[in-house]
């Protein structure tokens, strides 16, 4: 075991010192070490339930006969960041999750990891530093949200942000706002739509690392206690069997969450974080990846916000595992690959069942035959770029207009919320990227708000930013190269004309070859004044196309 280095024999008398100081006694010290990284504070609605699952997960640990040691892990609630300079440190902690993380592991020299994460950047955070670090590890989040509800109708947090434009728009009054805002976020968990958290809690399952029911049993059920549990159990058989993340995590795996995140149609953000994953794996990913997964793979769901269900129903009609199941109707996935329970992908989910068609639509009968993600390219966005396909409405998926153009967010924000944006539109948001930014910021404030004043039939959005999985319609995100990297996007001016192709994979510049040369050879990106962790990030950040890795 790790801990025999620096436990056992006469040298680490001074070490055993320390763990005394802890309160551990001799027998603890004879049993495997079982690091704890918990997520848990007092800011993110989807963490503030994390003490108790980490109480269970080391009740299990202690019942399978290891002694849990908890530390630590930082977390960003992206709602309350959203729209402000705070959204700038969002994605930037994904890294320092990974890095302080690793950093506590290979200092004290665990046998094995529990990681309990549950918001956006802190599951990819924590899946790279289990790549890194490399130990048996398993994967126990906080659970989802229930829905709220409002005026009898289920809702989530991107109605809430909608419920902005619309009061904006003049379509419902302050009291009314007032109702949604009481009554959409009901219960502790991640938000409770198919949003960053929970794609990547479920991906977590896909990829092996988490057990059934990880992405999907909500937050407040006492199911996700005895999850936890048995998390902590589990863990100790990964220790006995040396298993570990990069065992799991194969490149068969990696495109079955790939395979996964087209059926279920999850954020765009699975775009960027599964790329990092996969760098830390030693696999590569590339972003055309996206596009011939996603034509072979049916859209079996619409969560919220592409439609009226949520996690709980999809924990209800039989979770992940059932999502799986029906993609191996059509010998979508590599069902050989190892997973934490010690079984393969194709053991864990021989049992599964679709209890409900209308939350998982069957292979014969799916929202459409090609995947929720698609990747873009064209003159405009030459590495790529991402739009959430399963979420914009038919109308909009192929879309040309006039280029209305904004150097941040909050410029465009103010347009759309004053009026100054019309149906045919193309907002144009760069300097937002992840050196730009840098950050790469979501844009669910103007996404929402162009929803919410019923543009989201007639108006498109394109960004070297990122949306959030709460976001809608025609969003395209991830545009690559971004413009403080000297990409096109820098050189759209008001009134362009931008050509928007779903369908075939296309986001064109309408104009001649020779302008837009001419336009590229005089461009100059524009530059911020940084400091503080943000300057360090922005100096070595990558593309948004790669994942947004530091290039270290």
């Amino acid at each position: 075991m790790i801990k025999d280095t620096i436990v056992n024999g006469p040298q680490n008398a001074p070490h055993r010192s320390l763990y005394h100081a802890l309160g551990l006694t001799d027998e603890e010290l004879s049993r495997p070490l079982i690091g704890i990284v918990s997520s848990h504070n007092e800011i993110v609605p989807g963490h503030m339930n994390i003490d108790k699952i980490v109480e269970a997960v080391k009740l299990g640990v202690a019942m399978a006969g290891g002694t849990p040691i908890v530390f630590p892990a930082i977390a960003v609630c992206d709602g309350i960041a959203m729209g402000h300079e705070g959204m700038k440190y969002s994605l930037v902690t994904r890294d320092l999750i990974a890095d302080s993380t690793e950093a506590m592991v290979k200092a004290h020299g665990f046998d094995g990891l529990v990681m309990v994460p549950n918001c956006d950047k802190n599951v990819p955070g924590l899946l790279m530093a289990a790549a890194r670090c490399n130990i048996p590890t398993i994967f126990v989040s906080g659970g989802p949200m229930l829905a709220g509800r409002v005026d009898g109708k289920k809702t989530s947090l991107s109605s809430m942000f909608e419920a902005v434009g619309a009061f904006s728009a003049g379509k419902i009054d302050a009291q009314q706002l007032h109702v949604c805002e009481e009554n959409t976020c009901p219960t502790c968990g991640s938000c409770s739509g198919m949003y960053t958290a929970n794609s990547m809690n479920c991906l977590t399952e896909v990829l092996g690392m988490g057990l059934k029911g990880n992405g999907t049993i909500p937050a407040v059920y006492s199911a996700r206690i005895e999850l936890a549990k048995h998390a902590g159990m589990q863990v100790m058989e990964l220790v006995r069997k040396d298993i570990r993340p990069r065992d799991i995590m194969t490149a068969a795996a990696i495109r079955n969450a790939l395979t996964a995140d087209m059926a279920l149609g999850c954020s765009t953000n699975s775009m960027l974080h599964l790329p990092a994953i996969a760098n830390e794996c030693g696999v590569e990913f590339n972003l055309d990846m996206a596009n011939e997964i996603s034509a072979r793979t049916p859209n079996l769901c619409h969560l919220a916000p592409a439609g009226p269900t949520y996690m709980e129903d999809l924990n209800a009609a039989g979770g992940v595992y059932a999502v799986l199941k029906e993609l191996t109707k059509l010998d979508l996935l590599d069902t050989s690959v190892m997973t934490c329970t010690g079984k393969t992908l194709g053991e864990n989910i021989a049992c599964a069942v679709n209890r409900d068609p209308a939350v998982i639509r069957p292979v014969e009968n799916p929202y459409s035959p090609t995947g929720g993600i698609a990747v873009l390219k064209g003159n405009l966005a030459p590495e790529g770029s991402v739009v959430k396909r399963s979420a914009v409405l038919p109308e909009m998926l192929v879309h040309e207009g006039p280029a209305r153009v904004f150097e941040c967010e909050e410029d465009a924000q103010a347009a759309i919320h004053t009026g100054a944006i019309h149906p045919g539109d193309v907002v144009v948001i760069r300097y937002e990227g992840p050196k730009g930014g840098p950050g790469m910021r979501e844009m669910l404030n103007p996404t929402s708000a162009i929803m919410g004043m019923g543009l989201g039939n007639s108006v498109a959005l394109i960004t070297d930013g990122r949306f959030s999985g709460a976001t809608r319609g025609a969003c395209i995100g991830h545009v690559s190269p971004e413009a403080a990297s000297g990409g096109p996007i820098g050189i759209v001016r008001e009134g362009d004309i931008i050509s928007i192709d779903i369908p075939n994979n296309r986001l064109e510049l309408k104009i001649s070859e020779e302008e837009y040369e001419a336009r590229m050879a005089a461009f100059t990106p524009r530059k911020k004044e940084l400091s503080g962790y943000l300057k360090r990030y922005a100096a070595l950040v990558s593309s948004g196309a790669k994942g947004a890795i530091l290039n270290i």
